[in-house]
């Protein structure tokens, strides 16, 4: 059907509140037909296990294809965000306006990485 190859997909933030700000005023803040939002603002007052059930809610959505993540935060659920293994969503650590971004602990580059070979580059 025309109509389901045109459903769009949702990019989903998960993030401090500068971020999320940022990603609502270019656009892409949507509630489903549940009226949950596809994004999450985390502050010093936000608990890990929040911030993990949010994560996972996310993963299960059928409507999110990216969710995008403060790497200060994906340090947060490290272990779950390792766990996550299946292309889509796809999930993209961002820095933060207070956290600069370490490509070290970025798990879905370390993955990327370890797919090439030195030899491969040549």
């Amino acid at each position: 059907m025309a109509i389901a190859a045109a459903k769009g997909r949702l990019i989903a933030v998960i993030g401090d509140e500068d971020t999320c700000v940022g990603f609502l005023l270019g656009g892409i803040g949507e509630m489903n037909k549940n009226r949950q939002p596809n994004f999450m603002v985390v502050d010093k007052n936000t608990s890990i296990s929040e911030v993990e059930d949010c994560f996972k809610r996310f993963l299960k959505r059928d409507d999110i294809d990216i969710i995008l993540i403060n790497q200060n935060v994906a340090e947060m659920i490290r272990h779950v965000i390792d766990n996550h293994n299946e292309p889509i969503p796809a999930v993209l650590e961002i820095p933060s306006k207070d956290h600069p971004y370490d490509a070290s602990k970025d798990s879905i580059l370390r993955r990327a990485k370890g797919m090439f070979s030195a030899e491969d580059a040549k």
